[in-house]
């Protein structure tokens, strides 16, 4: 099966590739900026007629939230727009589209974890333009999963789990948010259940569906910030404070615990808890198996 990882060195992108030196069921090709720009539909249909791509999963994504306030077109372009040339082209060659969402699309109102069926109600730019792509995947490609996931780390590129480890070491205390409550996802382990899904993908089949992913558990930015910090052995006093003390330009859902039974029971996946994936994603990273 010949498959499409656009986005690919993002943390998602790099997982899925170290995960392809493994496989020998499945042809991976990789493309990212510049070599591949997702909103021009000449040269995502080229690079699918050279590779007879049979499976698209796209970890392109527009992510700085507080910019994407001002960068408004550019944010559309690539998460609404990028969305639905990918989409048609699934749609042309009757691939499977594989597209990765985000917690983004709720508002954090529900006090119980969000199921796939909830209404989408974003609060800031990302968010909406996260949904509108996901609106038009499913109206224009016939077989599509989009996968929701939330507060993705890796031992590749730039995210939460990182920054904690620099500044735990360079002070002695640091503020972290406390009254915003969600899980971490590991972005090894998503890509391990993509990955696990594509090789039982039915060509005969349409599929059409929307689920959630990221690992198990509940805690809060601080919890987390806190894990890191006894983990990794650093002496750095995590204090929790409110959102309205760190006030950010984008809004963010005070609650976006995602509900994933739809995954698990389709599909039979075990999900690890967030902290055993932190865990081994410090591990590797003592390793120096990062970038």
């Amino acid at each position: 099966m010949n498959i499409l990882v656009t986005g690919s060195r993002g943390q998602l992108g790099s997982e899925l590739r170290q995960l392809s030196d493994s496989s020998d069921r499945q042809r991976f090709f990789f493309y990212d900026l510049p070599d591949l720009d997702i909103t021009s539909a000449d040269r995502v249909a080229a690079l699918c007629r050279e590779h007879d791509i049979e499976v698209i999963i796209n970890c392109a994504a527009y992510t700085a939230v507080d910019k994407a306030e001002s960068d408004v077109d550019a944010a559309f372009r690539v998460n609404r727009d990028g969305a639905a040339v990918l989409a048609a082209c699934a749609r042309e060659r009757n691939a499977l589209l594989v597209h990765i969402s985000t917690d983004y699309v709720f508002d954090g109102r529900s006090s119980t974890p969000y199921r796939e069926t909830d209404p989408a109600t974003p609060l800031g730019v990302y968010g909406v333009s996260k949904w509108e792509g996901e609106e038009q995947i499913r109206r224009i490609a016939p077989s599509h999963w989009i996968i929701r996931t939330s507060w993705l780390y890796s031992i590749y590129g730039s995210n939460f789990v990182k920054t904690m480890l620099r500044l735990g070491a360079e002070r002695s205390e640091l503020s972290v948010v406390a009254d915003q409550i969600g899980t971490p996802t590991w972005a090894a382990d998503l890509a391990s259940a993509i990955v696990s899904m594509v090789e039982r993908y039915d060509k005969g089949a349409l599929y059409s569906a929307t689920y959630h992913y990221s690992n198990e558990g509940v805690c809060s930015w601080y919890d987390f910030a806190q894990a890191v910090m006894e983990l990794a052995e650093l002496p750095c006093k995590v204090v929790a404070v409110e959102s309205s003390q760190y006030p950010q330009i984008a809004p963010r859902p005070n609650y976006s615990v995602l509900g994933k039974s739809a995954i698990k029971k389709e599909w039979g996946l075990e999900i690890p808890h967030w902290r055993r994936s932190l865990v081994a994603m410090l591990d590797k990273l003592q390793e120096g198996v990062n970038e």
